[in-house]
């Protein structure tokens, strides 16, 4: 009975050290290390970096006239025209976002670890804007939801299933309201802004009115935003999994693009 009673104690030593580790190997791999909300400081000071070393996403870009041209353009000084969305310049990952990105956040109490945030961005977008005098006239952006990656892998087919993205591969935000970007745009000071327009997602259309943030920096206009949004209006149903808790049921989508005049 004693050797019983003492292989059964060590038995279950071992479920419950395998049952901590596997506590803390869930912790490691979901603990809060989300990247930081998009800044429009941040953004602009990534693009400056990048200008003072004449590089464009590490490698330096020559214009017709010898010279060093920032992210590829010829910018004239004129604000007005078309700026077309530039996805080489800067980084696109967790550590270093100082490139064009799109995403969203979502604030989710996990069981046994509390509270973390799964960030989920891809650098897919295309798009342009276009600028008559200080007003933008147009603008039409549109992301590829299936190259959407977050925080954590373990995450992302969740991700993918709760978007559809089999079905519905692209999301889009197209203006529908012309915007007075104000006097001070074309001499590089920073503007706040909302964007009225379309928004598409998961294959639902809806109005917004969309908050952002804008900076003319060397020839590239930075611009930073971020909506909060409700996911059962877009037939979105939150990502759940066993040791999710609970999952708010809405979040904002964030924006981080670097525009160049085509």
């Amino acid at each position: 009975m004693t050797s019983r009673f003492k292989y059964l104690a060590i038995g279950g030593g071992v479920v419950v050290v395998l049952a901590i580790a596997a506590v803390v190997g869930v912790w490691w791999f979901l603990r809060d290390d989300a990247p930081d909300e998009v800044s429009l400081e941040s953004a602009v000071d990534a693009v400056g970096a990048d200008s003072a070393d004449g590089t464009t996403d590490g490698e330096p870009t020559d214009d017709a006239d010898g010279g060093v041209a920032t992210g590829g353009s010829s910018f004239d000084g004129d604000i007005a025209g078309t700026w077309t969305v530039d996805t080489e310049s800067g980084d696109f990952d967790y550590e270093s976002a100082t490139g064009t990105f799109v995403g969203f956040r979502i604030e989710e109490e996990l069981s046994s670890i509390g509270s973390t945030t799964a960030v989920g961005r891809t650098g897919d977008v295309t798009g342009s804007m276009t600028i008559e005098g200080t007003t933008l006239t147009a603008a039409n952006f549109e992301v590829d939801m299936t190259t959407i990656t977050t925080n954590e892998s373990r995450r992302d087919d969740n991700v993918y299933r709760a978007l559809d993205t089999d079905q519905f591969p692209t999301g889009s935000f197209v203006l529908t309201e012309p915007v007075d970007l104000g006097a001070d745009a074309a001499d590089g000071g920073a503007v706040s802004i909302t964007a009225v327009g379309d928004l598409t997602l998961h294959g639902v259309t809806k109005a917004v009115e969309f908050p952002l943030e804008a900076e003319l920096v060397d020839g590239t206009i930075v611009v930073v935003g971020s909506l909060d949004i409700v996911f059962a209006d877009y037939d979105v149903e939150v990502p759940t999994a066993p040791i999710v808790v609970s999952v708010e049921d809405h979040g904002p989508i964030e924006l981080q693009l670097l525009l160049t005049e085509s």
